[in-house]
């Protein structure tokens, strides 16, 4: 699971997966293809009668789930976030306007296919899934937020799109004391003069700034935006108006996603300045995520620049 200093969130969410499959005895997990790619061999090692391939027809992948759904089964999708982006109109018209109790959870989402260019590399996902009603929006930080968080979104009553990368996974919320919670934000790092906001892998960039912000006398909070939806407006305001200046960072468009979710609390609640850093275009082919997040200028150096400018 653990490479050097990285761990591997599709490893960690997979073997978690089959565990719950343990008690969970209602759950049936279903992938288009991709089986072994996300991980979701574990649970077919263990639970063959309850594990289901549809080949490459994630339309029919949505709407088998929703079947189950509708009978009281709890059927839990797993696949690559961009290619189940080819069923949007089945998440929306079966599974998010009915409020079915169906579970999506994406792999390689944002940059982490980095070997396979843009056409693997979902960079929309947020967007297009926090616009649907009924529909709940989870980003893990990293493998221990996977373990955090796994068994209550199972657990959890109606859709969830749950979001995650590949591979490359930073140690972010290791030793943090927290427990997941629906709805809820939390603040893995204090601060006066700026808050950074965001979620998934980036957040290492954001501990890495507020470390190198201390330094030049600038305090930085840092807030784990762990569910995008519904969002944690109460603590998204305190520390706007405890600092005064907000910067957002995701792996994904800055159109419609995280950054524009936490403006949309702020514009109604307490608008403060901000900056947002994120994804503009589509991505490309490279030797490692880490390689395409510096090239997209989506990490702490950007970070760092736009504090900078902010607290000025």
């Amino acid at each position: 699971m653990m490479q050097g200093n990285l761990y591997s969130m599709r490893e960690t969410f997979g073997k978690l997966l089959a565990e719950l499959g343990e008690t969970e005895k209602d759950l049936i997990v279903i992938t288009a293809d991709v089986g072994d790619s996300t991980r979701a061999m574990y649970f077919r090692e263990k639970f063959k009668d309850r594990y289901f391939n549809v080949g490459i027809s994630e339309q029919d992948m949505v709407n088998f789930a929703a079947g189950l759904a509708a009978v009281g089964k709890k059927p839990a999708i797993v696949n690559f976030a961009m290619f189940l982006m080819r069923a949007w109109e089945q998440i929306r018209n079966s599974v998010a306007r009915m409020n079915l109790d169906v579970k999506m959870f994406v792999t390689h989402a944002g940059y982490s296919d980095h070997g396979d260019g843009s056409s693997h590399q979902a960079l929309e996902d947020i967007a297009l899934m926090r616009v649907l009603p009924n529909m709940k929006v989870i980003v893990p930080a990293d493998p221990k937020d996977i373990e955090r968080s796994l068994p209550v979104i199972i657990k959890e009553r109606g859709p969830i799109y749950y979001r995650m990368g590949r591979d490359y996974s930073p140690p972010i919320t290791v030793g943090q004391e927290y427990d997941f919670k629906i709805g809820k934000a939390y603040v893995i790092k204090e601060g006066s003069d700026l808050v950074i906001m965001g979620a998934g892998v980036v957040l290492w960039d954001a501990l890495k700034a507020a470390e190198e912000l201390e330094k030049m006398g600038i305090s930085t909070a840092v807030i784990n935006l762990f569910s995008i939806k519904p969002i944690d407006e109460d603590t998204i305001e305190y520390y706007a108006r405890k600092t005064g200046r907000v910067i957002t960072i995701e792996e994904h468009s800055i159109y419609g996603g995280i950054g524009s979710a936490v403006a949309e609390v702020l514009v109604k609640r307490y608008p403060v300045p901000m900056r947002f850093i994120g994804a503009t275009t589509f991505g490309r082919s490279a030797r490692s995520q880490r390689d395409l997040l510096d090239y997209y200028n989506i990490n702490y150096k950007s970070i760092i620049r736009e504090a900078i400018d902010l607290v000025k």
